[in-house]
């Protein structure tokens, strides 16, 4: 059975997405079909979904934010060139957010353009990173800088793909599944806030909620001009802090863990901006503390404002960041001078 969550993006949710992605296959008539997945995905999650295709030819890159890069997007080319495809072809992106991120950008891109069609396999890839259309890879350390808006043909949600997962990987997609309750639902963040240990029956209904917070701001704003921008929170400190992570440790940071120290961040400049209240910024604290790690190392405070410095969410020179009034109610386009800035990551750091 499958369910539709979104009819203007094609976007399914169910056990029946595999048989109806031999049905769009065929209705299609395309030339050719190439999926590709990294070397977990291959592992675990391919097995699941190859009884469902027929002459398809498999492209498998290594896994990691480290990989999201030009030079393995030339791989890709070069394999989908090799294996003579056209512009009747059709990639399956078959993975978490990386692979959905370079995966579009790839299709976008090949001989101007092809269909792709996402199939995501962690909890982060169906919330966040395959909805919305925002594809793009990481260019001298910086995140997504060179990239496309496009929306992938479908966007198919096999919630089985999650029992493949280990724990870390359920944590960092659950950071952007709060953080679409942060910006949008203080029912549902309550909710989550609550529950110390969601088991997997509870997830298919928390995926159908946090999608439809996600398309409904990207079908209001599909190329981030306004409330788009929203979805931002968290993602100004966490990014650069991500940014370095990738540089230094000899096991970068996820994106979620990443993003759950920005969130933090930015919760405590909102409460400087604008005025959020001590007793929510508690809960946000405590939220992500309570589910990621503590991470040790000491910030580089220059280093992490460069990376925010050469954002591309910036304006006019200015770092960029979207706050919240109170849980539910954001505030976009608010910028921020660097002691702020500064004091927020010393209040991370000196969490117990």
């Amino acid at each position: 059975m499958k369910e539709i969550i979104h009819k203007e993006f094609k976007i399914f949710l169910g056990e029946g997405v595999l048989d109806f992605l031999s049905e769009i296959l065929i209705e299609n008539e395309y030339s050719k079909v190439f999926v590709l997945m990294d070397n977990n995905t291959y592992k675990y999650c391919w097995p699941i979904l190859s009884p469902s295709l027929v002459n398809y030819i498999t492209i498998v890159i290594p896994e990691g934010e480290q990989h999201k890069t030009l030079a393995q997007a030339e791989k890709i080319w070069t394999a989908l060139q090799q294996n003579h495809a056209d512009r009747r072809a059709v990639l399956i992106n078959l993975g978490g957010g990386v692979i959905s991120d370079l995966g579009g950008f790839c299709a976008a891109a090949f001989k101007r353009g092809i269909d792709f069609i996402n199939l995501p396999t962690t909890l982060l890839g169906m919330v966040d990173a395959s909805i919305g259309g925002k594809l793009g890879v990481d260019f001298l350390a910086y995140k997504n800088v060179i990239g496309f808006f496009q929306h992938p043909k479908y966007i198919l949600i096999h919630p089985n793909f999650l029992r493949t997962l280990p724990a870390e990987e359920m944590r960092n997609g659950m950071a952007e599944l709060s953080k679409h309750a942060l910006i949008s639902d203080k029912n549902l963040f309550d909710k989550l806030e609550a529950t110390k240990e969601i088991g997997f029956d509870k997830f298919p209904s928390l995926i159908f909620q946090s999608i439809k917070i996600k398309a409904q701001i990207v079908k209001q704003d599909p190329f981030e001009k306004d409330i788009r921008k929203t979805l931002n929170f968290g993602h100004t400190i966490g990014h650069a802090i991500e940014s370095a992570s990738i540089l230094h440790d000899k096991v970068p940071l996820r994106h979620g863990e990443a993003i759950a120290i920005g969130m933090i961040c930015e919760a405590y400049i909102s409460k400087a901006i604008e005025k959020l209240s001590s007793s929510e910024l508690e809960m946000i604290t405590k939220f992500y503390r309570q589910r990621f790690s503590k991470y040790q190392k000491k910030f580089n405070y220059e280093e992490l404002l460069g990376f925010m410095r050469n954002d591309k969410k910036n304006k006019d020179g200015l770092i960029n960041f979207t706050l919240l009034k109170r849980i539910g109610k954001p505030k976009i386009d608010v910028n921020c001078h660097d002691k702020l800035i500064i004091e927020s990551l010393e209040y991370y750091q000196n969490l117990a």
